[in-house]
């Protein structure tokens, strides 16, 4: 979309030609341009205001902003600093941020690591949930939900957006069409996950509902589907049910659900004396990464992993210290 539409402030042209630019090379930038329409906005709210970017506007338009937790306006302090960087390069002398002023970053989340007991008992949770008034298959969707975000490490807003047409029944694989990087991949199914969506097309057939290839798959309602803020809201009351919780006594988060994907098949290749360094870039394909770097994000060195190190350390080296130990008692 132009900026000289979108955008009315000064530098509104440049914002366009900049989310312009960022779109060509394959990135989505929602976030950003809700950010920088933000700004856009403020800068011609007042009458007198000038309508750029300088020191006193951006911060007094951060100052409106002081609710939001100082993560988020860190980052979008920095989609600014990356926008007047971007500017900087036909304007010189125009404005840019100091990010030694930005509020402190906050310390990584640690993510909740699902157990297998965990991971049964949020199914049995969703296995017992009731028809609703506007939803009638509400269990059936929440169990396929928790198995596919399970056994695929799909993204909350990837499962959301499936079609219908989006399973082959044949292939048992998922088409995950251009989500994040505007990548598309096609996702093969575990038996778990093929016989979970078997069993929840089945009971949608009984139901008679829309079997056109584009209706949601998960459905809600008679042809609506489930909009990522709700599944998500469904899925932590499952979360409560089941009484799962992090050690901090928190409900975990959904995205945990696509850490525990990428820990336990990490866990998995471990144990089998696979080469990590071959596996990693399938591992990253398959969870829709353009690189491995984005997927070793998700494997932080949690004690599943630290006692498998240990273990195979023990397996490979025990002998050796045993033998070590000894002679230097003997001598």
């Amino acid at each position: 979309m132009s900026g000289d539409v979108e955008f009315i402030s000064i530098p509104g042209p440049i914002i366009g030609r900049y989310l312009e630019l960022q779109g060509s090379l394959g990135r989505k930038y929602g976030v950003e341009r809700g950010v920088l329409k933000n700004l856009d906005r403020y800068l011609t709210s007042e009458p007198d205001s000038p309508a750029d970017i300088d020191q006193h506007t951006f911060s007094s338009w951060m100052r409106t902003h002081e609710t939001l937790a100082s993560g988020v306006r860190r980052n979008w302090m920095r989609i600014v600093y990356n926008f007047c960087l971007y500017r900087r390069r036909t304007e010189p002398a125009c404005f840019l941020p100091d990010p030694a002023l930005f509020p402190p970053l906050h310390v990584p989340i640690r993510p909740h690591i699902f157990s297998e007991d965990e991971i049964l008992r949020v199914l049995a949770a969703a296995n017992s949930l009731g028809p609703h008034s506007n939803s009638m298959m509400r269990r059936e969707v929440y169990c396929l939900a928790v198995v596919l975000l399970y056994t695929t490490g799909m993204r909350r807003g990837e499962l959301a957006h499936l079609a219908l047409g989006d399973y082959s029944p044949i292939e048992r694989t998922l088409l995950v069409r251009a989500s994040k990087f505007h990548k598309s991949r096609i996702l093969p199914l575990s038996a778990d996950g093929a016989r979970e969506m078997e069993a929840y097309l089945a009971a949608r057939h009984s139901q008679r509902l829309p079997a056109d290839t584009e209706a949601p798959l998960l459905v809600h309602g008679k042809r609506g589907g489930y909009s990522p803020p709700g599944l998500c809201q469904g899925l932590r009351c499952l979360f409560r049910q089941a009484n799962v919780r992090t050690v901090s006594g928190a409900l975990p988060r959904i995205h945990d659900l696509r850490h525990t994907f990428a820990v336990h098949a990490l866990l998995r290749w471990y144990r089998a004396d696979a080469d990590l360094q071959v596996k990693l870039p399938y591992l990253a394909a398959y969870m829709g990464h353009v690189s491995i770097v984005s997927t070793e994000y998700y494997l932080p060195f949690v004690s599943p992993l630290a006692e498998a190190a240990s273990e195979k350390f023990e397996t490979q080296c025990g002998t050796l210290l045993n033998l070590s130990t000894r002679k230097e008692m003997s001598s």
